[in-house]
């Protein structure tokens, strides 16, 4: 009976344990360890393109590589020491450009949790030595997602690597330690002079947030993207500078290393630290090939506009003739300093504003290659209640000194081919600079010849630089934005009301012209300026013997002109108006084209207005071309 029993026993225990291993078997049969599982597209692509300067997770291919040669998870517990193994891996030859990528994405990462400089500075060797091969065979494929990545992980690395405490970066010579060996660094301190400015105060861009721009254009490239300041150099007047005050310059640091594969293996390395302007170069030469740079161009002139709390300020308090204490107006200022060949753009802005209302503009225009390589913009500012003669006199002054000064033996054949832009009452004193008026526009404002009229000579040279008018040689295009060409219907309002009781007038001009104004009640047609001189709301207000001169005199035919008028609402552009200035003001016959834009008056941000200014500089560039003038800049020419 007791032996029967234990039969019993362990035949249930076999039973027992057949039950377990057929129900492993049907588990496994229902589930293999291997498969797949449907999730959303956006989901598997997220996973695919994260990356160290994105999610701050290593991306797959550096997850790969490394774990390939069973360094994952050691990087994970000891980053160092598995960073150090991959790298005797690559010396050793076992491995190639994917573990040269890895090094670098991996270094870059452990940088960011240790704060270690060293491996920043180590992420970017690695990531150029990965872009730039030792043998071109090796070099990855166009389409190969890591060379952008790598791009921007060498970008980011140089940054970092070269921040100081105050979060600027310092560029300067030196040995710079690594974790494997250390870098020798020269820089050549004469590409920190531009112009007549010294370049500093090196901010690195990408890491600000833009605002109050409508794009933000980041050329695609190499090295660290930088907005510098330009600071006077020594001896330089500031006053008779043609670069802008307060200018910021977008810049790159390019880090190139010599031997870059030999100088891994051995730790020691060599490399020269270049900066480049973006407003020379675009590109660098790397082992035979043209690569472009890195370029932050929007957050650029958008850190020099918040800089610039004179401009804004400005605005209305120059308008009312009331300034900054020490403001110097009008200005005529350039984006860069000179440089043969380019063809000047001039903008002038209108009643109340400034040259920034231009950013949005001279942002999608620089982002068009072909324009930023041909063209070079100046802006004029100025106080925008004068009288309009006395302000298009000043701009015309201004215009002829800087040509006269930028080559006074006329050598450059395409800085005499300007173009000018102006908005609202910046286009009546557009096109002062493209008339000839002998007479008419005095006869327009006074019933007696210049001759006869009782006043200084200073006074009435001044008058005669202001209202005899003619062409300027050099101006050979424009065009007009929103121009109230024969006024605007609020001018006459409570806007030149408020003018006529606070606008102050420049000191000279009072002192010149008090007499003669006092004493020759009869001579000037308007009744409005009885006593004093009329404001430039005076100017634009419908039936002012000025301005009914001036729209009666044409552009002369040798400079062509555009209008683009902008127009609120969906009416007929006919009846319509931008809230300012009508259509039937704005409007000109004879124009080469017109656009109608449906905008409020400041229209300057509009993109359909900023894609019509562009499609008449490449007219006028073309023009150029066909009279066998090809205005390439010296920066650019092939010697």
């Amino acid at each position: 009976m007791v032996a029967e029993r234990r039969v019993s026993t362990w035949t249930s225990r076999q039973r027992a344990a057949v039950a377990l291993v057929c129900a492993v078997i049907g588990v496994s049969a229902c589930g293999p360890p291997i498969g797949v599982v449907h999730v959303d597209a956006k989901r598997v692509q997220r996973s695919l393109t994260e990356s160290a300067l994105s999610t701050g997770h290593a991306s797959e291919w550096s997850r790969n590589t490394a774990n390939g040669w069973g360094l994952l998870d050691r990087y994970a517990k000891e980053p160092a020491a598995a960073l150090s193994e991959l790298r005797e891996i690559v010396v050793s030859g076992r491995g190639g450009g994917d573990e040269l990528f890895a090094l670098s994405e991996l270094s870059f990462l452990y940088a960011e949790k240790s704060k270690e400089k060293p491996h920043y500075l180590a992420a970017a060797v690695y990531a150029y030595a990965f872009l730039i091969p030792r043998h071109p065979e090796d070099l990855p494929r166009a389409i190969d997602p890591r060379v952008r990545l790598a791009a921007d992980l060498y970008n980011r690395a140089i940054t970092q690597a070269f921040k100081g405490p105050s979060g600027t970066v310092e560029l300067a010579s030196g040995r710079y330690p690594l974790p494997f060996g250390a870098v020798d660094v020269t820089i050549d301190s004469d590409s920190f002079d531009w112009g007549d400015r010294r370049l500093t105060d090196f901010q690195p861009i990408a890491e600000y947030a833009v605002h109050g721009m409508r794009n933000r254009y980041r050329f695609p490239g190499v090295g660290a993207p930088l907005a510098a300041r330009a600071v006077p150099r020594p001896g330089v007047d500031v006053s008779s500078s043609f670069l802008a005050p307060n200018m910021r310059v977008a810049t790159t640091a390019f880090l190139r290393l010599e031997n870059v594969h030999d100088g891994i293996a051995s730790g020691q390395l060599r490399g020269n630290l270049e900066l480049y302007k973006a407003s020379d170069d675009e590109t660098v030469r790397v082992n035979g090939r043209d690569v472009p740079l890195e370029i932050e161009v929007t957050a650029t002139i958008a850190s020099q506009l918040g800089a610039a709390s004179f401009m804004w300020s400005n605005e209305i308090w120059g308008y009312l003739g009331r300034g900054p204490q020490g403001a110097k107006l009008p200005i005529l200022v350039t984006t860069m300093p000179y440089d043969p060949g380019r063809i000047p753009v001039v903008f002038v802005h209108g009643t109340a504003s400034s040259p920034g209302r231009w950013a949005d503009m001279l942002n999608d225009l620089q982002a068009d290659p072909w324009i930023r390589r041909h063209f070079q913009f100046w802006f004029f500012m100025y106080d925008t209640g004068n009288p309009i003669a006395y302000s298009a006199m000043l701009l015309r002054e201004k215009l002829t000194d800087m040509v006269g000064r930028l080559d006074p033996d006329g050598r450059d054949p395409c800085l005499r081919q300007m173009v000018v832009i102006g908005h609202s009452q910046g286009g009546l004193l557009t096109k002062l600079t493209a008339v000839d008026t002998g007479p008419r526009l005095w006869n327009a404002v006074s019933r007696v010849p210049l001759e006869d009229l009782r006043a200084s000579p200073e006074l009435r040279d001044l008058l005669r630089r202001a209202l005899f008018v003619e062409p300027l040689p050099f101006v050979h295009r424009l065009i007009f934005v929103a121009t109230p060409h024969r006024g605007s219907f609020i001018a006459g309002k409570w806007f030149s009301n408020l003018a006529g009781r606070f606008i102050r007038m420049p000191r000279n001009l009072l002192t010149m012209s008090r007499d003669t104004l006092l004493n020759s009640r009869d001579v000037f047609r308007s009744a409005r300026i009885v006593g004093r001189l009329p404001t430039a709301a005076e100017n634009m207000t419908a039936g002012n013997p000025f301005l009914e001169g001036l729209a009666a005199i044409p552009v002369v035919d040798t400079v062509p002109y555009h209008s683009i008028v902008a127009v609120k609402g969906i009416g007929p552009f006919a009846e319509g108006n931008d809230g300012v200035v009508a259509y039937t003001s704005a409007h000109l016959d004879g124009a080469q084209s017109e656009l109608v834009v449906r905008s409020p008056h400041s229209t300057q941000a509009n993109p359909a207005t900023i894609q019509e200014v562009r499609r008449i500089l490449h007219l006028h560039g073309d023009a150029l071309e066909a009279m066998n003038l090809r205005c390439v800049p010296a920066s650019h020419r092939v010697p």
